[in-house]
């Protein structure tokens, strides 16, 4: 599962990571979110609460969206109502429910960190995991609606040795920092079949970049409650 996303918006590593993969002209719409808040905290739509999306979605080399986190949903006047079933998460790709979208609309979330969760005894541990150094490029799926508005789903795979002792069902489908492999996966594949950069990502799930762990009461508040350790990319 990933229930919790994090962006600094004011972070000069997103801007890098931005212009290393070639986004350079989504770059302008991360910095528009400076005036806001220097930090965006993305929760999904529990408490079908549409509101709750994830900002400046890349789906495109020159776009972004807003869509809310919350793949069920349907059109409701200028607003949407979210389904009981729980997709936040598009885990089982080889379903139906999932097969278009993973092939035509994928998307490339934007974070300095992300939060997981295992569960201990009666209740659940938190982890805020953060980049020794860079930002994090994780994959999604958005879908659009007949109003204009958009959901969207975080893409999580099996979990991996080292991964699973902080969440043991899954991982985030952590992307390269590769422009060549970016630009193939924003890339609809029409022919009914995944490219083989996409198939290969999806097939063989890892960390690009080092990660540092630290047990936290809240994800929000971010107040370590252990040691932090190090989750070394692979």
């Amino acid at each position: 599962m990933c229930g919790f996303i994090q962006r600094i918006t004011d972070s000069p590593d997103v801007i890098a990571l931005l212009e290393e993969v070639g986004l350079t002209q989504t770059i302008p719409l991360f910095v528009d979110e400076y005036s806001s808040s220097n930090v965006i905290n993305f929760y999904p739509a529990f408490g079908k609460a549409p509101e709750k999306q994830i900002t400046n979605l890349i789906v495109s080399g020159d776009s972004t969206i807003d869509a809310t986190w919350w793949f069920d949903a349907k059109p409701v006047g200028d607003t949407l109502q979210i389904g009981d079933r729980t997709t936040f998460n598009a885990r089982n790709l080889d379903s139906p429910y999932w097969g278009k979208f993973i092939r035509e609309r994928r998307a490339v979330v934007v974070a300095t960190a992300v939060g997981e969760s295992n569960p201990v005894g009666k209740g659940k541990a938190h982890y805020l995991m953060k980049p020794t150094s860079g930002a994090l490029l994780i994959g999604a799926v958005y879908r659009r609606f007949s109003n204009g508005l958009f959901s969207c789903a975080v893409v999580t795979r099996p979990p991996i040795e080292g991964f699973s002792q902080y969440h043991e069902k899954s991982i985030p489908c952590f992307l390269p920092h590769d422009s060549h492999v970016i630009n193939a996966w924003l890339t609809a594949d029409t022919k009914g079949s995944l490219n083989n950069e996409v198939e290969y990502i999806l097939n063989n799930p890892r960390i690009y970049t080092d990660l540092e762990v630290t047990p936290v009461k809240t994800f929000k508040s971010a107040e370590a409650i252990g040691d932090t350790q190090l989750l070394k990319a692979w």
